[in-house]
């Protein structure tokens, strides 16, 4: 089975217990407490090197729990924040789901790097967010001290909204009673600057911006191919958002956009009759969606598989590539959109899917295997687990209770 790569990482095959722990895989934790000597030093590694493939993808939830579970030491975790701004912020978000669960040793942990560690305001407003104000409060005095006057406009958060603490708040506030409404230019001359080939990049931008907030613009639709950037690689700012106005106005020139050779102007087409489509354009769809599974490219999918599930049985033919897709991205937060259009396209064979969904890293996915996977007693199991853990989701942890009681279970 080929690897997949994310710059210069590579990703282990999707059927190993590296590969899929590297993923966030629910199959990655259930094997893992079956053969935890061998996940010892993959949790690790884990921990160590971010493997997630953009920062949207969740894993800290993940690998707090697999270090629990697993029983595993907290040092080489702790050791991890002396690292670099990233690697700190990682090990962070860990350490402090562990002590919401009790552990006074990540707790101690963190309390010690905001006395000592160099990312420390960072590490000190994550805690404020997630910890109970007794356990920060009492490093206000610390803060102060360690302030060096040169931290970013940071201030409006917790713990210096409590302690009254830092600047970068308007000395001046906003006059109050007055209100005045900007009217901006006409559409006439929007669509003027954008029609103009000799309008800078910029000017455009700024047309589309205001076309953006507005109702939708069907003057915009025969201009959109000529609002790419000057090198041909992307659209202009703003176009996208411009052209999402539109909706199924644009499903017309959507379809041509769709066969255009320019990358960006296709995904735009596609995009549009991922949203707006009609059956007729269910093929290009699927060739999209075929195209990125060969290309890996792991973002987008997620829109595609979205706009699949809008036809149903009628998109069958998607099953096998939504189905790939699940097994094998590295880009957990998109998985749940795969398991979705199944659902509506394809359902057969879904209930392991949902049942292993309920150890995977996103929460979204979690709700979907709480919401479907079957009755069983391994699944009551964890849907109590689920309601009763303290680092988990409040959403999630309401789901599974809400199961658990309709079923009558405690």
């Amino acid at each position: 089975m080929t690897n997949e790569s994310a710059g210069d990482q590579a990703y282990a095959p999707v059927d190993s217990l590296k590969g899929l722990l590297q993923r966030g895989r629910g199959l990655g934790a259930l094997r893992a407490m079956d053969d935890p000597a061998t996940a010892r030093e993959l949790v690790y590694g884990k921990v160590r090197q971010d493997w997630r493939w953009d920062s949207a993808d969740d894993r800290c939830l993940y690998l707090a729990r697999l270090i629990q579970e697993l029983g595993l030491a907290l040092d080489p975790v702790i050791a991890v924040l002396a690292g670099d701004e990233d690697d700190c912020e990682r090990a962070t978000g860990i350490l402090e789901l562990l002590a919401v669960s009790g552990s006074a040793e990540a707790r101690d942990a963190l309390r010690a790097y905001v006395r000592e560690g160099e990312h420390w305001v960072d590490v000190l407003q994550s805690v404020a967010g997630t910890w109970p104000m007794e356990w920060w409060n009492d490093l206000a005095d610390v803060a102060r001290a360690r302030l060096s006057g040169e931290e970013p406009l940071l201030w409006r958060s917790e713990p210096w909204v409590s302690w009254g603490t830092g600047y970068g708040s308007s000395a001046h506030p906003r006059p109050q009673g007055i209100h005045t409404v900007e009217l901006g230019p006409s559409r006439r001359r929007l669509l003027s600057v954008l029609a103009d080939a000799d309008t800078a990049d910029g000017a455009k931008a700024e047309a589309l911006h205001t076309l953006s907030g507005r109702p939708p613009e069907p003057d915009l639709i025969p201009l959109v191919p000529g609002l790419g950037t000057v090198d041909g690689r992307w659209p202009l700012p703003w176009l996208i958002r411009a052209v999402e106005r539109l909706g199924a106005l644009a499903v017309p020139e959507a379809r041509a956009w769709a066969a255009d050779e320019r990358d960006w102007l296709s995904w735009t087409g596609i995009r549009v009759l991922a949203e707006h489509g009609e059956t007729q354009d269910l093929p290009a769809l699927i060739r999209e969606l075929a195209a990125h599974e060969e290309a890996r490219q792991w973002c987008g999918p997620d829109r595609l598989a979205a706009g699949l599930a809008r036809f149903g049985p009628a998109a069958a033919e998607a099953a096998p590539l939504l189905r790939r897709l699940w097994l094998r991205t590295p880009h957990s937060y998109e998985r749940p959109a795969y398991l979705k259009a199944l659902a509506a396209i394809d359902p057969a064979g879904l209930d392991w899917a949902y049942t292993e969904s309920l150890w995977d890293c996103e929460s979204n996915a979690r709700l979907l295997g709480i919401a479907s996977a079957p009755d069983h007693p391994r699944v009551s199991q964890r849907l109590t687990q689920l309601r009763d853990d303290p680092m988990e989701e409040p959403e999630v942890r309401t789901a599974a209770g809400g199961r658990l009681a309709a079923a009558g279970r405690p």
